[in-house]
């Protein structure tokens, strides 16, 4: 069987002012080469600054976005940044489909040409299905959507115009992807007809992370979120449960990898609660950066988060033989946890449990070895890139109906 040809259109992609935006859909872009398809990645690129941008740096911001090329070549993967203009997403993001549509579907007569691409895989309903499915290229091929959690959680929750893009993308598709059960079930109540789940994945290091040994620093036991810094990924449930152990376990540290909004807010309540020389606020670093520091420094991961879909941090985590704490009633850590050991669950805003939890992990080095192997076994049977890839391009085969 000769191999299948894939137009990927995504949103979230990494890209030279912001090398980690959407790097899982360049993961599974790679993955799915590996396993056997030919990819050509389109960009939806909105060379505008975000709105919290401050004015100041609002000249510097906008150069470095113009200045990203149209084309280029990520490990391998040939990418097109396609631009187009939209107003604020606070306001219109469930309208961008609409705003992307003509300048995508240019785009993808032109890679046409070149590379007649036998399918068309959008990552999310809205923005990216959406302009496929506005511009035709639907009826040249046949789409794939891959539903992360944002049109179910957010997009066809904020207005009748959200819900009806994302229920006409889900329907326009040949065969809807979720990246775990909840989020399938949700899918298929917005009109998705057909549909499977393909979880993303995470690599598994020769060696586990040296946070788990006897101590994980020369300072103490140190926790370790690595996600962007947004109300509901709750760092300061995480900081909240410190201060409670502050007696128990006063060596505890906490690095937070990553950047955002919230940050200023989070260095304010860790301050309050005179955790400052406590927490390391190591801003946003390289994908594989941030992952080697979180393995070498941390003994357990915790990211007590709501409406995650799946959570590939989770993963990464679990893979370097962390230690991972989630949220009960979340659709991935709830089907992580079920799918073996090394994922734990508590109470979604729940500081009290969330630190009897930190405080069982990190006052019994056995048992944070114990949990951390299993957590690396874990990914190692069910969650890595090349299983990815395989049912990738088993849903693309699926989805052609071959």
């Amino acid at each position: 069987m000769s191999s299948v040809r894939i137009a990927v259109v995504a949103e979230f992609y990494p890209r030279a002012a912001d090398p980690v935006l959407g790097v899982w859909a360049h993961r599974q872009a790679l993955a799915a080469q590996s396993a056997g398809a030919e990819v050509h990645v389109l960009v939806l690129y909105r060379p505008i600054p975000p709105q919290a941008t401050p004015r100041r740096a609002l000249p510097a911001a906008t150069r470095a976005m113009l200045a990203q090329p149209r084309d280029t070549v990520l490990d391998g993967l040939p990418v097109t940044y396609v631009r187009f203009a939209a107003p604020p997403r606070g306001r219109s993001y469930e309208q961008w489909g609409r705003w992307a549509q003509r300048p995508l579907a240019r785009a993808l007569d032109r890679l046409h040409r070149t590379f007649p691409f036998d399918l068309v895989h959008a990552h999310n309903a809205v923005p990216a299905g959406d302009a496929v499915r506005r511009g035709g290229a639907a009826g040249r091929a046949p789409l794939v959507i891959s539903v992360h959690g944002g049109d179910v959680f957010h997009t066809a929750l904020r207005s009748e115009r959200g819900a009806a893009a994302v229920r006409e993308s889900l329907q326009a598709a040949q065969l809807v992807l979720a990246n775990s059960t909840q989020i399938e079930q949700r899918a298929r109540a917005l009109g998705a007809q057909r549909t499977r789940v393909v979880h993303l994945g995470a690599d598994v290091p020769a060696h586990p992370g040296a946070g788990v040994g006897p101590e994980a620093t020369a300072h103490g036991v140190t926790l370790v979120t690595i996600a962007h810094l947004v109300p509901r990924k709750r760092h300061g449930d995480v900081l909240r449960a410190m201060w409670s152990l502050r007696d128990s376990d006063p060596r505890l540290r906490y690095l937070i990898i990553g950047d955002g909004p919230q940050r200023a807010e989070l260095q304010e309540l860790a301050a309050r609660l005179e955790l400052t020389h406590r927490v390391v606020f190591a801003g946003q670093l390289p994908h594989q950066q941030a992952l080697v520091r979180a393995a070498e420094e941390g003994a357990v991961f915790v990211m007590p988060s709501t409406d995650e879909a799946l959570g590939v941090a989770y993963l990464e985590a679990m893979a370097a033989g962390l230690p991972t704490i989630g949220c009960t009633g979340e659709p991935g850590p709830e089907e992580i946890a079920a799918t073996g050991e090394g994922m734990l669950l508590v109470p979604p805003a729940d500081v009290e449990a969330l630190a009897a939890m930190i405080a069982a992990l990190t006052s019994d080095r056995r048992y944070r070895q114990a949990v951390g192997d299993g957590a690396r076994a874990t990914v190692a049977a069910s969650f890595t890139w090349e299983i990815c890839g395989a049912a990738t391009v088993a849903a693309y085969e699926a989805a052609l109906g071959r």
